[in-house]
This record gives C-alpha cells, sequence and structure tokens, in this order.
C-alpha cells in the first residue's frame, strides 16, 4: 500500500461561478485507521449541486466548506484496513469520503453495499438522489392518478427518479431538459409522456407556451430542481390546491438572475393565494430514517431494470472541477460521478 493519497481542497471561495484556481490537488500522507475506524481506497465519488452553495461562508442547512480542507462528497470504494469487526478488507461501502482517493471513517459512518449491484449506483439511483426524489414525492406531492407533474431537470439522478415514480402512481409526467437528446432521453428511456427543451425559450412567457402545450389541463405537482426561467413558465398554469416541492435552483446558485428571479414578491405571493398552492421545501435529511424503506423498495425495480438510470462518468480525481463545473451548466448526462481508480 503506498504512503500516499491524493484530495482535492478548496482553495478559496468562488466569485460567482467557480473556476480551476479554487481547488488544489494536493498529495498528503495516507491516514492510519485508529481503533473503530476503516480506511477506504474509493473507486467513484459523487459530485452534487448541492456542493456549489456549500462553498460560499453563509449560514445554510449545511456547515460551509472550510478553505484548505477536502471537498465533501459521498463516494463508494473497497475496504483496504479496518480496526472494526464489521467490516473487513474488501469490503465494498459508501461513506462521506470526499474528493480523495482514499479516506479513514468511523465505521459508525459507512453503510455496505449491495454485491449485486454497481457500487456506483449507491451514490444516484439509489443514494442521496433517488432518495430526495423518493422522499419528496411520497411525503409532499399527494399524487393521485390522472394529475400532471412537471420536472424540471428531467434526464439527471433526481429528475429522472421523480418521473418514473410518478408514472408508476398513474400520473401524466412532463420533463424540462436541456437540448433535443436530453428530452428524447426523458421520453423513450425514462418513460416521461412528453418533455420541453428549455434552452429553446428565451421568456418566461416563452416557457409557459411550451409547457401549457403539453399540460393542457394545467399542472398539479412540479417538482422545482433549477429555478430560473423554467419556474417561470410554471407558475402561471399551476392549477388551483397545487403542490410545488423545491428541491434545488441551479440556475442561480453562482448568484445569475434573470427575469424570474427578479419577479416582484407581490406577484408571487399573489399566485400562491390565488391558487392556494402548496410550496414546500425538501432537504432529504429531513427523512434518513426512511432509507432502509426506498431501498427495500426500489432497489428490486433497479436490479430488474423496471427503473432506468444513466451514469456520467468522468476519468480522474484530477478532473473533478471540470466535470463539476460542466455538471453546473447541464453538461452531464445522468448522475455525474468521477472515476478514481
Amino acid at each position: 500500500m503506498t504512503d500516499t493519497m491524493q484530495r482535492i481542497v478548496l482553495a478559496r471561495r468562488p466569485q460567482g461561478f467557480p473556476v480551476d484556481a479554487d481547488f488544489r490537488l494536493e498529495d498528503i500522507d495516507m491516514p492510519s485507521p485508529a481503533a473503530g475506524e476503516v480506511l477506504v481506497r474509493l473507486t467513484h465519488m459523487s459530485l452534487d449541486p448541492y456542493m456549489r452553495g456549500r462553498m460560499d461562508y453563509v449560514k445554510s442547512y449545511t456547515a460551509p466548506q472550510e478553505l484548505d480542507q477536502t471537498m465533501g462528497a459521498g463516494g463508494v470504494g473497497e475496504v483496504i484496513a479496518s480496526r472494526d469487526d464489521g467490516f473487513a478488507p474488501g469490503d465494498k461501502v459508501f461513506g462521506m469520503f470526499g474528493w480523495a482517493s482514499h479516506a479513514c471513517l468511523p465505521a459508525n459512518q459507512l453503510r455496505k453495499l449491495d454485491p449485486d449491484l454497481p457500487p456506483s449506483t449507491a451514490l444516484g439511483v439509489l443514494g442521496m438522489p433517488g432518495f430526495t426524489a423518493w422522499s419528496g414525492l411520497d411525503a409532499y406531492a399527494k399524487m393521485k392518478a390522472g394529475e400532471t407533474l412537471v420536472v424540471a431537470a428531467a434526464t439527471g439522478p433526481v429528475g429522472s427518479m421523480v418521473g418514473q415514480l410518478a408514472k408508476k402512481a398513474g400520473l401524466r409526467v412532463v420533463g424540462v431538459a436541456g437540448g433535443p437528446d436530453k428530452c428524447k432521453m426523458a421520453v423513450e428511456t425514462f418513460g416521461f409522456d412528453a418533455c420541453v427543451d428549455h434552452r429553446a425559450y428565451k421568456t418566461p412567457i416563452e416557457m409557459m407556451e411550451a409547457l401549457h402545450a403539453e399540460c393542457p389541463d394545467g399542472i398539479d405537482v412540479y417538482f422545482e430542481n433549477v429555478g430560473g426561467q423554467v419556474l417561470g413558465g410554471v407558475l402561471p398554469i399551476m392549477n388551483t390546491y397545487g403542490r410545488i416541492i423545491v428541491c434545488g435552483m441551479i440556475a442561480w446558485y453562482s448568484g445569475e438572475s434573470d427575469d424570474t428571479g427578479q419577479m416582484p414578491l407581490q406577484k408571487l405571493w399573489r399566485m400562491a393565494l390565488v391558487k392556494r398552492l402548496t410550496i414546500q421545501g425538501l432537504l432529504q435529511t429531513d427523512h434518513v430514517d426512511r432509507f432502509g424503506e426506498f431501498l427495500a423498495e426500489v432497489a428490486p425495480d433497479v436490479k430488474s431494470g423496471k427503473i432506468a438510470y444513466l451514469e456520467d462518468v468522468a476519468e480522474g480525481l484530477e478532473n473533478a472541477p471540470q466535470a463539476f463545473f460542466s455538471m453546473l451548466k447541464g453538461g452531464n448526462t445522468g448522475k455525474q460521478v468521477v472515476k478514481i481508480s
């Protein structure tokens, strides 16, 4: 076993959209597990939009990413040394290892993986993104067969799971995605009824007209992942007693704005009043006690192919920043992961 490992740290806080200089690749000494700890060689790590918010030093639902420390991330890998009876070399595990080639964590922070599934599924379809979709719909959507659901970022790991679960529940499902290829994927791979290409429209009014054409009976449930012009198009055609589940706002994560972002609050508030909308923020951490229930329900459908998933794999830890930038701009196809080794 080598005496050193690699990691990527946050070198400075981004000013707007992140750039290469905000990160630094380092070689450091390999850690040794203390009593109750496990040393893991990572094979894959996750890249997720929430990471951009943690780079700013602001109070949020998670602590900000500390400077000069390993960038936080979920990852999967193989145990290479263990000082806990519950884990042995060769075990495949998930943990919050960070942007790194190796990591040492307490055993109680690790989860053994199903040997019958690719380990990387624990980062996407059977990980935090898939669970976010499942828990948000179950807790807040109040889905009824025959209703219409719209989900933004439709081919991403959250959006694609939302769409497939809603179809299973008998809803009409309309996705919003970036580009004709992703829209085709939403329909042909994930089984959506229709998909709208947000890149084809420049204003909220244009988005509204495109969405209305696919949702002639209005929108009952909107699963929000992006904000921006998509949200501006959705709001006017939400049905009375509609439900909006706010999961993410990737269009605004780096301080960008647009017509919808500059909408006067009183206009939005009046829409919520007149249509009696329920607008619910979603953090999957509020529902973690149900993660086992999620795996029991969804993993068999993943194994059988009833639930489809896609992964966009970047090669090499050193390429994680570029993959992260691309993901923030919608350049990924499916769940963005980095293959470490």
